[in-house]
């Protein structure tokens, strides 16, 4: 199961009690959850103010980090294609799985120094996913580019008589060339049509080459013929043509052309595999990095709700729950009655939270400090595929 509880409560005499008690009720007791502590530093508290205004910013902060966390892993199973199966091992939070990296998480004072203000903190995270999601965009667009004209022209490769390329099916031999007065035309004749064909083309207007038509491809519904006529009735070829449902494929035979796009097809291959290398070993980076960051938002809210809702000095245990699947509603009662002498609101289970600080962003209200983190970013690319 993908889906964390993040929570916090005041500390007792001292957090250890706050952590047992809690992990006693869920885990020891009634095998509710696996428990585990989350670890927040020291931060600097700052002012009331400023803690109510940053509780609402954190919160719109904690959705975009999010959201450019699971674009990253959405964009890294486009990228693999059929390599989709390999997603797991390349999603990796600091070397390890997002699920390892969250239940041992560990503040990084090196890329965000618990000496900066709160304030600051958040700022350096925002900068630092705005840029990745920035930096996603470009790349994306310009592998995306790529990706979609080869594909295009690949999809011309195959596919219906009626629409697809037809260079790579037909012979300079196949062709009258370089006559002023002579041409041939391919058209695409249904199968159940050849004996029409066969028994038709030949007069349908003046001028045609006679025995000039050859079969040259056959698909499942329809197969390829050439036929040459006096390059003046071609028009009146057509017309009649279409009124017996033949159809006649515009195609200009040009050695040179037909060697440019197999050319092209060459170099949009050769540049998305150019690209690919780096722009996956990218992905596996910037994953980690956003989904770090997402974490360290989380740690940033609970502290500065924690601080709102149970006042200074500092004194609370933050704790991370792994919910067991069958028993979510008993945890969430047992919770509620663990932690129902924190509010008065929580005697009638969760409401709506209005105004009161550190409910930011948070519609559902509980008497202990409560986030939640689906880490399904495997689930949410197997059922988009």
């Amino acid at each position: 199961m993908t889906e964390f509880w993040l929570i916090s409560a005041p500390g007792e005499k001292t957090c250890q009690q706050t952590w047992e008690r809690l992990n006693n009720a869920t885990a020891k007791m009634q095998n509710l959850s696996i428990n585990y502590k989350f670890y927040i530093p020291d931060l600097k508290v700052g002012t009331l103010d400023v803690l109510i205004g940053l509780s609402d910013e954190l919160g719109k902060l904690d959705g975009y980090v999010e959201s450019v966390t699971r674009k990253l892993s959405h964009y890294m199973g486009d990228v693999l294609e059929d390599t989709k199966d390999k997603l797991e091992e390349n999603l990796r939070v600091n070397g390890v799985t997002p699920v390892a990296y969250l239940t041992r998480f560990q503040w990084d004072p090196a890329k965000y120094p618990v000496k900066q203000s709160l304030k600051n903190i958040s700022e350096i995270i925002s900068r630092q996913v705005t840029q990745i999601d920035a930096d996603l965009k470009t790349k994306a667009q310009s592998y995306n580019n790529i990706k979609g004209n080869l594909l295009n022209l690949e999809r011309k490769q195959t596919g219906s008589l009626l629409t697809r390329n037809l260079g790579d099916l037909v012979k300079k031999d196949d062709f009258i060339i370089s006559s002023e007065y002579f041409t041939t035309l391919l058209v695409v004749i249904p199968s159940a049509l050849y004996h029409d064909w066969e028994a038709k083309y030949e007069t349908m207007t003046d001028m045609i080459v006679p025995r000039s038509s050859k079969h040259i491809y056959q698909d499942n519904d329809s197969g390829l013929f050439t036929v040459s006529m006096f390059t003046k009735v071609v028009e009146e070829f057509k017309q009649k043509a279409r009124e017996n449902r033949f159809v006649v494929r515009d195609f200009l035979y040009d050695e040179e052309a037909l060697t440019a796009g197999k050319n092209e097809i060459s170099k949009l291959q050769s540049d998305k595999k150019k690209l690919y290398g780096p722009l996956v070993r990218w992905l596996k980076v910037n994953f980690s990095e956003a989904f770090m960051a997402w974490v360290h938002v989380k740690a940033l809210r609970v502290f500065v709700e924690s601080v709102l809702r149970y006042g200074l000095p500092v004194n609370f245990q933050a704790m991370l729950l792994q919910p067991n699947r069958k028993t979510t509603r008993k945890l969430r009662d047992t919770l509620t009655t663990l932690y129902r002498h924190l509010d008065s609101m929580a005697i009638s289970g969760p409401e709506i939270a209005e105004d009161i600080p550190g409910m930011a962003a948070q519609q559902e209200y509980y008497p202990y400090v409560y986030y939640e983190l689906r880490l399904d970013f495997l689930e949410k690319q197997n059922t988009s595929r």
